[in-house]
């Protein structure tokens, strides 16, 4: 296992799927970047290295996932000034979502002829779009996965083989099966010398990188103890009811992803791995346990296999334990926040949410005003804005990078709390990455007509954890 999550060097397992929308989402809402000027900068006299795809040195780019994510993440692509960038092709399984994205899009590069160049017969539709998208592009070209992970090692696996760049959004996998793939597609990214970016962006935050760095110096001495909180009421399609009669199963489970463990890990993968990777990064190791509790409450009418709070204690290999505790529920406390504690002092990795991170160091464990050592100056840049420019600049630069081995051990810790959780045992991370579990097999022919990786009870419910009855995840 490697136990050094600050690299940004490659690692291992992956396969191939359907284009799939994940949705408007917070993290990436792309109308809070409406109203943007875009500024592409000269690169007269630059020196290109041959990584480039296009004669004119203009990095194309082709969305695979078109949602709120994806949409945004495009647009935070065609921002960047480093490099020129284009959007050439465009692919979901759900028209409404392209055509969205589309609109939007263009709206926002609307003074900026040529940024958006989709045309219609460049848009494409369906289980197999991403393969018609991603044909677009010439080796040294920009791929964006932004579909939900079930479908991440396909798409991976295709880009590679074509020479393209990647980035995909977070988490990577959500067991064991994937997990090996995805690192082996890691190796394979490597050999061709591929860039690939992984949506864990509060790793390039500058705050976080000082804080990391002031933490490793032993501003706050040695870390004892980390606790970290995520808590807010049901946001994106985390909580879901019964599929309407006259909608299609396969389809359905897609646009309702955070609520089907084989579609995202549920809301537990898709919701805390950021806070997770954020405090394991600071103990510049992963943990080697967890031991978790969670449960169902107020359920109602609600259909989705999420718990509604998990309380994880992850342990790491030397002792120190680090609590992460996250809710979905309404009219309860909400908290997004990370702390670290050591001999010494405490250091704020998150403040409130993901940006801005404030961070801070203090004397001791009170965040008293007297008591504070450090704190990184406001305004901070935007850490999603930052992936890019980081991504943009190793393509440039030709200077190595690969985040997908670090995100897939980033997904597996994630997965061994959330499963912990779910079957009511300890999951070790060797067990997590050596399961032979596989949430959805046969992904790579999934088709519209199914069946669906999980297929509904009688009653249209679908299977939920029973902790210490049922043993596998369903």
């Amino acid at each position: 296992m490697n136990n050094t999550p600050n690299s940004v060097s490659s690692a291992a397992p992956a396969s191939v799927l359907p284009v799939v929308s994940t949705g408007a989402l917070n993290r990436r809402d792309f109308l809070r970047t409406a109203g943007r000027t875009a500024a592409v900068s000269s690169l007269a006299g630059v020196t290109i290295p041959h990584v480039f795809a296009a004669e004119d040195n203009t990095l194309k780019i082709a969305l695979i996932g078109t949602g709120g994510r994806g949409t945004g993440a495009a647009d935070q692509a065609l921002g960047q000034t480093s490099l020129p960038t284009k959007l050439v092709a465009m692919a979901d399984v759900f028209e409404n979502k392209l055509n969205e994205s589309y609109s939007g899009l263009s709206n926002q590069w609307k003074t900026t002829p040529g940024k958006v160049d989709v045309p219609e017969d460049r848009r494409f539709l369906g289980f197999d779009a991403y393969k018609q998208a991603l044909d677009v592009l010439k080796a040294g070209d920009i791929a964006i996965l932004t579909t939900p992970l079930a479908f991440r090692a396909p798409m991976f696996e295709y880009a590679i083989n074509k020479g393209l760049h990647v980035f995909m959004e977070k988490p990577v996998t959500a067991d064991g099966p994937s997990s090996r793939r995805m690192l082996e597609l890691a190796k394979k990214a490597d050999e061709k010398n591929l860039k690939c970016g992984v949506g864990l962006m509060v790793r390039h935050c500058r705050g976080r990188q000082e804080l990391h760095k002031r933490i490793q110096d032993g501003e706050i001495g040695e870390i004892n103890f980390m606790r970290s909180y995520r808590m807010h009421g049901p946001v994106a399609s985390a909580f879901s009811v019964r599929k309407p009669a006259d909608k299609n199963e396969v389809l359905y489970q897609i646009e309702r992803f955070h609520s089907f463990l084989w579609a995202s890990g549920g809301l537990f993968s898709d919701f805390y791995i950021h806070f997770i990777d954020e405090c394991c990064w600071m103990k510049n190791a992963w943990p080697v346990r967890a031991h978790a509790l969670g449960g169902r409450h107020y359920r109602g009418d609600y259909i989705d296999q999420n718990f509604d709070s998990y309380a994880v204690e992850y342990t790491f290999a030397d002792g120190t334990v680090f609590q992460f505790n996250g809710r979905t529920m309404i009219g309860a406390k909400d908290q997004s926040a990370s702390y670290v504690h050591g001999t010494k002092g405490l250091g704020i990795v998150s403040t409130s949410g993901h940006t801005p991170g404030r961070c801070r160091t203090y004397t001791g464990w009170n965040m008293a005003r007297d008591k504070q050592l450090w704190a990184y100056p406001q305004p901070e840049a935007n850490p999603y804005e930052l992936e890019w420019q980081d991504l943009i600049d190793a393509i440039k630069n030709n200077t190595p990078f690969n985040e997908v081995q670090r995100g897939v051990e980033a997904s597996l810790v994630t997965s061994m709390g959330r499963m912990a959780a779910h079957i009511g045992q300890d999951v070790t991370y060797e067990q997590m990455l050596n399961s032979t579990h596989d949430f959805a097999p046969g992904i790579d022919t999934l088709t519209e007509k199914g069946p669906a990786p999980v297929m509904p009870n009688a009653d249209g419910s679908y299977p939920v954890p029973e902790p210490g009855k049922k043993k596998t995840e369903y």
